[in-house]
């Protein structure tokens, strides 16, 4: 299968860049390694076009009206209270997979209907070793978006849907350093998206060819 190249991909309608990008796979470059065996995970990297914005572009062909699917983890949460996180969770035995599993979650944590969700395919596993996961990203698409909220309380304090075009723009870019390591941060909806989530969306960004020009010297403290 002949893949294509984030410079030709920019010409390219957004959901055909991702799945582009879904058939090409992503090389990870993120901290941690899975030294121990880690429980199966998955999240479900939403995108879709939230209203019927004019054809207008903010970088690269990236649609003025395209947003990425979001949460904020509930405070009580042992693992990443409060974070900005993409739905998701462990692959239980009854899953079709780890798509099943981001899809499920995604439904109990946001109410979304999956019946229009599409999904482009599973990426990479990546090790988050703070909570133990081996985490699949699986790269979807909004054919037909549905409200969301937090659908359960006990996982979610909130559900929304970030422009990508204000997750592209360098004035909402921010590092977030800790002892002995750093993170992109990004400031958007009044949210501070950093950790995981914060790197999977900055290396896809690249990786898509998306990414502006941005000044990684502005730090902000740990949220």
């Amino acid at each position: 299968m002949t893949s294509v190249s984030p410079r030709e991909g920019a010409r390219l309608p957004a959901r055909a860049q991702l799945a582009s990008l879904a058939r090409r796979g992503v090389r990870w470059q993120l901290p941690g390694s899975p030294a121990r065996a880690m429980r199966i995970s998955a999240v479900l990297v939403l995108f879709g076009v939230l209203d019927d914005v004019p054809a207008q572009h903010h970088a690269r062909a990236v649609p003025a009206s395209l947003d990425v699917l979001l949460t904020r983890r509930a405070a009580t949460l042992a693992h990443h209270p409060g974070q900005v996180s993409f739905p998701g969770g462990g692959v239980d035995p009854d899953d079709d997979g780890v798509t099943g599993a981001a899809l499920r979650e995604a439904v109990e944590e946001t109410g979304l209907d999956a019946s229009g969700v599409e999904v482009l395919g599973a990426l990479d596993p990546l090790p988050l070793v703070v909570s133990d996961n081996l985490v699949h990203p699986v790269l979807a698409w909004w054919t037909k978006p549905s409200p969301v909220h937090a659908a359960d309380p006990a996982e979610t304090d909130e559900a929304f849907r970030a422009p990508v075009a204000d997750l592209l723009d360098p004035e909402n870019r921010r590092t977030v350093r800790g002892p002995g390591w750093a993170t992109p941060a990004f400031v958007v909806a009044g949210h501070v998206v950093w950790g995981f989530t914060a790197l999977v969306l900055d290396r896809l960004f690249d990786e898509l060819g998306w990414t502006e020009p941005w000044d990684r010297a502005r730090e902000i403290p740990r949220p």
